[in-house]
Parts: C-alpha cells; structure tokens; sequence
C-alpha cells in the first residue's frame, strides 16, 4: 500500500530537496498536532498566515455562515458581493483617506503584480527601485523586485528597469528619479532576518517619491494584520504609503492579499484598456467572511494593546550565548546564531522537542519567531524554556 509520505515525494511538486515532510493532522490555539496526538507549539503561524491562532472560533462560524449562503459567483468587481463590501467597508475605516480603494487577490504576490501594473499605469513610467535583501514574492514581476540573486539567477532574463539598493542607505536613495514608477519598500524586512528601518529612513524616502513623483509602495504582506504591534506597520511612524500591499494574515487563515490605493491612482485600471487587471478568484468570498471576522476578533478583543509586553517577555527570557543578536518588530523575531549549520542543527533540535520553527530566505542564519498573536504569557514561557533546553542541547 501506498503511503502519505509516499505519495507527498512521488505526486506533490516539490520545492526544496529535502523537505522536512512532517505531517500534521490537526491544529488548536498555538498548537499544530501530529497523527499521533503529540502537540507541537507553532512558532511561524504558517509563515505568518494564522496569526490569530488555529481554529479560532469567530473565523470558523463567519466561514461556515458565508458556505451556506454561496461560493463563488463571478470574476472580481463585477458582481456586488456581500462579503467583499463587508469587509473593504471595515477595512477602509481603518486606513487614512489616500488608501480608500481595494483590489482583493489571492495571494501577497498577486498584489505586488497588481501593484506594479498599476503604478506603471498610473505613472506613465517603467521603472521599479526596490532593496537588497526584500522579498515581494516568486511570480516573474514580484521576482525581479526582490533583491536576492539567490532566488533570480535560475530565471533570467527578468523585467528590465528594476534597481536594487541597499536598505538604510540614505546615500543610495538619488537611484530613485523621474524614471521611477515606484518605489517597493518593507517598513519592516522581513527575510533579510528582521531588519528594522533607520531613524528616518521612512521619511526620507517618503520625501524623495514626493520630489520625484514615484509612488511609494509599502509592502506589509508579512508585517501587516497586528504583527508588528500595530494593525499596519506604517503607523509606527505615519509615514503613509500611496499604495499598501496586504496577505498572508489579512485572510485569517485562508487565502486573501489586496493592493489598496486611492479612488484616483486605482480607477486607471477601468480604461485603456478596459478591465486593466483582472483576477478569477480574487476576493473569494468565503476569505472575504474569514477575513471580516478576523478584523472584528482583533478590534474587539483588543489583542494588540499586549503584543508588545509579549514581545518584551520573549526578549528577557531568551538570554543564550549562542544567540549573537536578537531582532524583533512585535512578534515578528528573529534570533541570530554564528552560522546557518548552527541554526539548521537548532531547528531540528526544536522539533524533537515539539517546537515548529523556520529559517528565513536570506539570513540561513536566523531562526524565525513568529508565534500566533493570542499566543499567551504562560505560553511564552514555556516556549521559552523549550527553547534554551534546544539551544543547550545542540
């Protein structure tokens, strides 16, 4: 007989070469439990995605109410669909007036290309500046912005006009010009290992698309949704973006992403061509539902006013020798070992002693942290604790 394992190795498409293929039957709060019924604390929420916890209970009765009404009826923005104007209605009321018009797609990567077309569109321009180290995503467009050989080299030639610079580097900022359509920035990068921005590196570069006329792109599809401490990374300093990218979170569990812009930057998608981006399920509103109940699971629980005592708590009880820097923006962390072998043999350590963790794409050398935000005091510790046992052992 055929196994699962068998078939995941023979018939699912895969991406690495040795995945680490665990399976997992279930799921509850912080927890992901195997086929035997052994509890594993998840300490990256899916990469970010279930950030409020598994089987939460307000997202699954939004989702099962919006199974019984209907599934998908139509092609984005052509029907009046319920669940889509629920949740941009309570979505918009959380954003300043300049980010007042949503495109809903699928995935984080859907609207960094959605993004793209439209800034060019916008602009009349064709260039991109992105950074070193910034990841927006594996579709041919979203690739070229990202600022890593590492992923690009297998598939060149990519979408000409996109430069790369360093990030914090004031300096380097003169490569954004009239040519600029956009500028593609994380407030908070995420795969380079948690690399926080500069004292007025924001602003700077708000400042220069100003000068310039470029659009300033803020990409929180890993650090929007409350990861961060606030429900959009950009509010920590108010530097406002005219474009927002949103995912992985945002859908509560399921898949949803959205690029929001002004009425003014986004109506160029209705004309020249008509119908200028157009997505099948985009906006599904079945994540639409989930989506609306996470809004309203986060507001009213106020779950965000102690993301930042967790995120203190993680600081003083993870004191090791071998952790060389610890970096963190809210529950987004990343703990940095003296090389990648160390940090690979950590992970593994971790897992034997039922903790879930990553890497990240360009620091091998950095363990993710990135816990469910209901993640709880007395579960901190224990995490905690779990991990200088790993740590100790490796």
């Amino acid at each position: 007989m055929i196994t699962k394992r068998q078939l995941f190795f023979h018939h699912l498409a895969q991406t690495s070469p040795e995945p680490p293929a665990f399976e997992f039957i279930g799921a509850d709060g912080a927890y992901l439990i195997d086929q035997n019924g052994r509890k594993f604390f998840d300490l990256i929420s899916g990469i970010s995605v279930s950030s409020l916890g598994h089987q939460n209970v307000q997202i699954k009765d939004a989702i099962h109410k919006q199974v019984d009404k209907h599934l998908h009826l139509m092609v984005y923005g052509e029907f009046i669909i319920q669940a889509q104007i629920e949740l941009v209605d309570t979505l918009v009321k959380l954003l300043p007036d300049c980010l007042s018009s949503v495109y809903l797609t699928n995935s984080g990567t859907e609207a960094t290309e959605g993004a793209m077309k439209l800034a060019k569109r916008y602009t009349g321009r064709t260039d991109f500046v992105s950074f070193t180290n910034s990841y927006h995503g594996s579709t041919q467009g979203a690739l070229s912005l990202s600022g890593s050989d590492f992923l690009k080299d297998g598939y060149r030639p990519l979408l000409p006009g996109c430069k790369h610079i360093d990030y914090n580097s004031f300096e380097q900022l003169s490569a954004i010009d009239q040519h600029t359509a956009a500028v593609f920035i994380e407030y908070v990068q995420a795969e380079s290992g948690v690399q926080l921005p500069s004292p007025g590196f924001l602003k700077t570069v708000r400042d220069r698309c100003h000068e310039t006329g470029a659009l300033l792109i803020a990409d929180e599809i890993q650090t929007g949704m409350g990861r961060t401490g606030k429900l959009f990374a950009f509010e920590h300093e108010n530097i406002v973006p005219d474009v927002l990218l949103l995912g992985k979170g945002f859908g509560a569990g399921m898949p949803l992403a959205a690029f929001i812009s002004s009425t003014e930057i986004m109506k160029v998608l209705t004309h020249d061509p008509v119908l200028g981006h157009l997505t099948t399920f985009g906006g599904h509103p079945v994540s639409c539902a989930a989506a609306s109940a996470g809004f309203d699971f986060i507001l009213k629980s106020n779950l965000l006013s102690n993301i930042a005592e967790k995120e203190k708590l993680f600081h003083q009880l993870l004191q090791h020798p071998k952790i060389k820097a610890f970096r963190s923006s809210g529950l987004l962390m990343a703990l940095e070992f003296e090389n990648e072998t160390i940090n690979r043999q950590i992970i593994s350590q971790c897992f034997k002693n039922s903790l879930v963790t990553d890497w990240f794409l360009f620091a091998p050398d950095c363990l993710r942290l990135a816990p469910p935000l209901t993640i709880t005091m007395d579960e901190i510790r224990e995490i905690c604790n779990l991990l200088i046992q790993s740590l100790n052992e490796v």
